[in-house]
């Protein structure tokens, strides 16, 4: 079991720009109520890409903090846990030991892993580096979501405990690595087109490049461009 810091924020203006996001987060002291579309107080911005049943909760691990303070130096937003836009930090669990499908308890609630963190432009303003959204996809070290299998309470220094495994092999990392690195291996895509416990969005990305043969444009997402 792991023991989690948990945040909520307000959508409010990223720095220099009138775009709202809910990306700064801040700890709790109370317990709160975690439902289908996530946490009690938590706001998103941009609906048709934030929040919703298959991101309803966003983890993001606390040890990849040391890393990105060596690559970019005492930030702000690198002061403590809610830089990422995460609702659940902790230490401990990676992209490398956490797979697609793990089902976890947390407080009175169950929580499944539904997909990794597609990072975007948002990134970039929150932490004053133009490339950020690209380096956090790069690295790997990404965070991934939650859907809620059944709503409940939640609350500061809970423990998160694995309860069940659906598909171990398809690690967060393995399935980054197919999406980003090694990206028309049509075995990898297969196999993520048939992964049921992924978001259905997910599986599309490896349909359409499977019958395409092509990978889709990114920059919009990462840069905030056409």
């Amino acid at each position: 079991m792991t023991k989690i810091t948990l945040l909520t924020g307000r959508a409010a203006p990223l720095p220099g720009s009138d775009a709202l996001s809910g990306i700064a987060k801040l700890s709790v002291d109370r317990p709160l109520a975690l439902g289908p579309e996530g946490l009690e107080g938590d706001e998103q911005a941009d609906r048709r890409v934030h929040g919703g049943v298959e991101k309803a909760v966003h983890h993001y691990p606390f040890d990849h903090y040391t890393a990105w303070q060596a690559d970019l130096g005492a930030l702000p937003a690198l002061a403590g846990p809610g830089g990422f836009g995460e609702n659940i930090s902790t230490t401990g669990l990676t992209e490398a030991t956490v797979a697609v499908g793990d089902i976890f308890r947390l407080g009175s609630a169950l929580l499944q892993v539904s997909q990794g963190r597609q990072p975007c432009w948002k990134l970039n303003r929150r932490f004053d580096t133009p490339d950020m959204a690209r380096r956090v996809q790069q690295s790997g070290r990404t965070g991934w979501y939650y859907r809620v299998l059944q709503p409940g309470t939640v609350a500061p220094g809970d423990q998160l405990e694995l309860v069940d495994r659906i598909a171990p092999d398809w690690t967060l990392h393995r399935l980054w690595h197919a999406l980003y690195v090694d990206r028309l291996n049509r075995g990898e895509l297969q196999g993520i087109a048939g992964l049921d416990v992924l978001a259905e969005g997910w599986r599309k990305y490896a349909v359409r490049r499977l019958d395409s043969g092509r990978v889709e444009d990114w920059t919009k997402r990462l840069d905030g461009t056409e």
